[in-house]
């Protein structure tokens, strides 16, 4: 048995590890656009990236930094097999927004590898010795890092600070909100851990892992072993389980750090953290989206498989048609019907029912949405969450997906991103 309690004030609640954000000028209000992440101790690291083949420089800097083919990760992750007997560790993580260093070429890892030279001459990094540093970009694809600016900025780093809230604004670009979570673990043998995570995200969000930064901390002593298989069920039923707009970004990153300073774990204990903090944070990143009003999840239920129950679930959170929908209060069946039919999974109109949390829009017998169901169900879609629940009633398949709405802000964000 164990005992789960939220914390506030996000990573200070993590030992072995020191964080912040500075300002180096890139974002118009002054805002944090430049951070950190360093582990007392090497940390041990576990990391999952974007399945966009254009990985960004960052990405591909961290291959070649543990020694992996880099060119045959694209539209891959790291897998179990590659990981076995191989513990990666780091000390540091540099953190910025405004600038993705996408598809910069080889001058965008040489820069990455110039920044790292430099920081040691600083003085705030004296004493400091780096081990396999890392960076983890986003912003604007197509441009050179600053260079000169972040030198400039990181030498106002504190690396003994604990600040949690300008590590996490460092990191933020279109969101609205700052995104940090923190548990306490207690277990039945009186020993305890944290789990901490921030994250950004709002908009090129879609299911294909990881859809976003994410830094996960913990004190936990977590096996190299657990922690592998442990993350990737912790996303797929999380950040791969979310759209904003279909798109995947080039920087996709969750990076999972474990310093063990608790010297304390359990392996169910650990899973329903990881889990918990993953889920919410997935659907603060909808609920952030560009754009959005609401959170809705899409719950298929009866498919023939697992795997066709997740087909349809994606197809219905990316459907713009469904999304426009969505954002009008609009029950029209119709739209996630089509959308379902679309997708690939068997279905028939004979068998499918579906629902808007309790209220029917569709079965074999009730085709056209009458007054009453009509008024009930608008007033449901209102509200600023909800579910729409899909039985395709051909197998015990079942998969659920969140999505957002899509409104006008939308357009306007992303039309005037680059101002």
């Amino acid at each position: 048995m164990f005992n789960v309690l939220s914390l506030k004030n996000g990573l200070e609640n993590v030992a072995g590890f020191s964080f912040g954000g500075v300002s180096m000028g890139l974002k118009k209000d002054g805002s944090n656009d430049l951070g950190f992440i360093k582990a007392h101790k090497p940390a041990s690291l576990f990391a999952r990236f974007t399945s966009n083949r254009f990985k960004a420089a960052p990405l591909r800097h961290f291959y070649r930094t543990f020694g992996f083919d880099e060119n045959a990760k694209n539209g891959k992750n790291l897998t179990s097999a590659e990981l076995k007997g191989k513990e990666l560790k780091t000390n540091f993580i540099l953190l910025n927004s405004k600038n993705a260093n996408a598809m910069t070429g080889e001058a965008g890892i040489r820069d990455i590898n110039e920044i790292f030279a430099s920081l040691k001459s600083l003085p705030s990094f004296a004493n400091f010795e780096l081990v396999n540093p890392l960076m983890s970009s986003t912003g604007v694809i197509g441009y050179r890092l600053p260079k000169e600016k972040i030198l400039k900025a990181a030498a106002n780093f504190d690396l003994n600070a604990r600040n949690s809230d300008d590590v996490a604004h460092s990191i933020m670009t279109t969101d609205r909100f700052k995104k940090e979570i923190a548990l306490k673990v207690e277990l039945e043998n009186g020993k305890s851990f944290n789990i901490a995570c921030i994250c950004k995200g709002a908009g090129m969000i879609n299911p294909s892992l990881a859809t976003m930064l994410c830094f996960i901390l913990t004190d936990a002593d977590v096996p190299a072993n657990d922690a592998d298989w442990l993350l990737d069920s912790a996303i797929n039923a999380s950040f791969n389980a979310i759209s904003v707009d279909g798109d995947t970004s080039t920087n996709d990153t969750v990076m999972l750090l474990s310093s063990g300073a608790s010297g304390a774990y359990d392996k169910e204990a650990f899973a329903f953290a990881l889990n918990k903090i993953t889920l919410e944070m997935a659907l603060n990143l909808v609920r952030d989206g560009e754009g959005s009003t609401k959170v809705v999840a899409f719950e298929v239920r009866g498919a023939k498989s697992a795997n066709e129950a997740e087909h349809a679930a994606k197809a219905l959170s990316n459907s713009l048609l469904v999304k426009t929908a969505l954002f009008g209060c609009d029950p029209n069946w119709g739209r996630i019907a089509s959308t379902i039919g679309a997708s690939g999974a068997m279905c028939d109109e004979n068998s499918l029912v579906i629902y808007c949390d309790e209220v029917l829009l569709y079965d074999k017998d009730h085709k056209e949405l009458d007054d009453a169901r009509e008024s009930a169900a608008h007033a449901v879609m209102k509200k600023d969450s909800y579910r729409i629940i899909c039985d395709l009633g051909v197998g015990d398949g079942a998969y659920s997906a969140y999505g957002c709405d899509l409104g006008h802000e939308y357009v306007s964000i992303n039309a005037d991103y680059r101002s």
